[in-house]
């Protein structure tokens, strides 16, 4: 990696290619790239404009290929493409960067099935609040919490590395994430059922999360200590770093089954979906966590949190009970890892109202109050349905979803979306063919189920409904006796601006 030799990325406009181009030129390297895509049709081109690297859009010119020393090819380009048949280059791979460009700062990491998004955002405007610049992937519309972008992102320029892991529940990839970026520390949300569909069992799929653990070795782990899964995992796993957990003090809502470590059920008294209070016949238990949060009232949106050392008295401005989790979690990622007095924190943690298509308002519509969430597996759908239900009473919830879970996962989210809401329109193809099942079952929920036929669209990534099957929900809630709508799920997020085209 010679600073005096030139480097040529080919498929600037992919994540992965735009990722490396900027990071060479960050560390000093001379860069030039290239992409089929033109310019106008470059996804993200803008994350390129002031590096001072040119760029061939439309073709890859054989002026190109004179004009630099090493080229490196995406990942997913294959080796007889003609763009590599005309290379007469030495070619790097991804992983040829990877391992000679090291993450120059510390890192830390936030992983978990729900919460991971907001706890991220969250903790990066806390730094920024306190004149920590944490590095940023500016990938516009991206989210970025897998495969190789977070791996990349801990090498742009920054003081500190704070990234979301995620998984599309593949083996392997979380635990790349915390070796290729030399994580010192993480924090676990909560791991409850998702990707079913991939791994086969929950605890298959929690093995995934639990390489997050394995892979930090002897870091420092921030966890969610009402979860028995990740306190399971632990101990499995023999962790030998510092743990540091945390927990709520409130009424558990309901009681719920999880498959332990130990392949036991256990029952959880719930205080949100799968965390609260247990016991295992393994000896798993609720453990006396470090950092208690109690005395929560959710309509002033304030609570007391006891840490090791004071009471601390923390205001908020997003709802929810799961929310009172993310931020308990924060709270401590922001003193342990960022190194933080409670004074620099607690007034970005009372400013901060939330990220954008979480329990999010988007307008009034015909006097009815409209919502989006990206909930999307069951966990996820029934904590958050329950705080709806909880702050402000009736709602129609609008389902957007295609579980991951595939038809359990779809099955558990229309239990869910029953249990909390008034009426239930299913606007994915997935939860119409559910309801046709409930209905079948239970005739007398004509009065609460609402659906058109169901259409041919075919679930696309994450996205579990058409922008047309939202707007045929949405104009079916409209119609319904209730002053709220509430729609689930990536699609919902996605079509949000038409909302206000009804």
């Amino acid at each position: 990696m010679n600073k005096d030799k030139t480097f040529g990325i080919i498929g600037v406009c992919g994540a992965n290619g735009n990722l490396i181009a900027r990071i060479l030129k960050q560390r000093g390297y001379n860069v030039i790239g290239t992409d089929v895509a033109f310019k106008k049709d470059c996804r993200f081109a803008k994350s390129l404009d002031g590096y001072d690297i040119d760029v061939f859009y439309g073709k890859t010119p054989d002026s190109f290929f004179k004009k630099v020393d090493y080229v490196i090819p995406p990942a997913s380009l294959p080796k007889d493409a003609d763009v590599i048949k005309r290379c007469t280059k030495p070619i790097l791979e991804l992983n040829d960067v990877i391992e000679n460009i090291k993450a120059d700062k510390d890192v830390f990491g936030i992983t978990g099935t729900n919460g991971k998004t907001t706890s991220t955002t969250l903790l990066k405007k806390i730094a920024y609040d306190n004149g920590i610049k944490p590095s940023e992937h500016d990938l516009e519309g991206m989210q970025g919490n897998a495969e190789f972008i977070p791996i990349l992102q801990s090498r742009l320029e920054g003081d500190v590395g704070i990234l979301e892991v995620g998984t599309f529940g593949v083996p392997g990839t979380v635990g790349r994430i915390v070796k290729n970026t030399s994580m010192k520390g993480g924090l676990i949300t909560n791991i409850t059922p998702d990707h079913l569909n991939d791994l086969g069992s929950f605890i298959d799929y929690a093995n995934v999360k639990g390489e997050f653990i394995s892979e930090l070795n002897e870091g420092t782990l921030i966890v969610n200590g009402h979860d028995p899964t990740i306190m399971g995992l632990i101990r499995e796993l023999d962790f030998k770093g510092e743990v540091i957990t945390f927990g709520v003090d409130e009424t558990p809502q309901s009681v719920g089954t999880k498959e332990c470590v130990c392949g036991r059920e256990i029952n959880v008294k719930e205080i949100i979906s799968g965390c609260g209070y247990y016991f295992c016949k393994c000896g798993l238990t609720t453990p006396q966590v470090d950092y208690i949060a109690t005395n929560v009232d959710l309509k002033n949106r304030t609570f007391d949190l006891h840490t090791p050392d004071e009471k601390l008295e923390v205001k908020m401005s997003i709802d929810g009970l799961h929310n009172v989790y993310n931020i308990v979690g924060v709270i401590i990622a922001a003193h342990k890892f960022l190194k933080l007095p409670y004074e620099k924190i607690l007034p970005t943690i009372e400013s901060f109202t939330g990220v954008s298509g979480r329990m999010e308002e988007i307008t009034k519509v015909r006097g009815k109050d409209f919502f989006v969430d990206y909930a999307h597996n069951p966990a996820g759908v029934e904590t958050v349905l329950r705080e709806f239900q909880k702050l402000f009473g009736d709602f129609t919830c609008v389902i957007t979803v295609s579980s991951e879970s595939g038809h359990i996962g779809d099955s558990n989210i229309f239990e869910s979306v029953l249990k909390f809401s008034k009426f239930v329109v299913p606007a994915s193809t997935a939860s119409k063919k559910i309801a046709i099942e409930f209905l079948d079952e239970n005739p007398s929920l004509t009065d609460r189920i609402f659906f058109n036929n169901i259409g041919n669209f075919k679930k696309t990534g994450t996205i579990g409904a058409s922008k047309e099957e939202f707007m045929d929900g949405l104009k079916i809630a409209l119609n319904l006796d209730c002053e709220m709508v509430i729609s689930i799920g990536e699609a919902c997020v996605k079509y949000k601006s038409i909302i206000h085209k009804l």
